[in-house]
């Protein structure tokens, strides 16, 4: 079992930024993906951006630009930089491990984006 904690969220205006931080409680499985999921309000849980072992990235085509994804691995580490942050990106983010026999997720951590 991996917990795995969020951390970041905050109370932003749009166009501000933040960084999401995501540490595992323990070594991060060969072959898996880290990666980023939200759920806006009234919306289903959406993927945003995730980044294979060998640090292969995808974000979704709403946040290209704007959100970046990294991974330390030997800190067992996954970060969102989210930047020119808008109103619509207001969501809870959830980080998730995945793949090769796992699905762990984070219990979220609240970005709110408004003026």
């Amino acid at each position: 079992q991996v917990q795995l904690v969020e951390s970041g969220g905050g109370s932003v205006q749009p166009g501000g930024s933040l960084r999401l931080s995501c540490v595992a409680s323990r070594r991060i499985a060969s072959s898996t993906t880290m990666g980023w999921f939200r759920q806006r309000p009234g919306v289903q849980r959406e993927y945003v951006a995730a980044i294979t072992e060998g640090g292969i990235s995808n974000v979704i085509d709403s946040v290209k630009g704007r959100f970046a994804i990294s991974r330390d691995n030997a800190k067992n580490k996954v970060f969102l930089q989210m930047n020119d942050l808008k109103v619509e990106d207001t969501a809870v983010y959830y980080c998730r491990n995945w793949g090769n026999g796992v699905d762990f997720w984070g219990e979220g951590t609240p970005v709110t984006v408004s003026s």
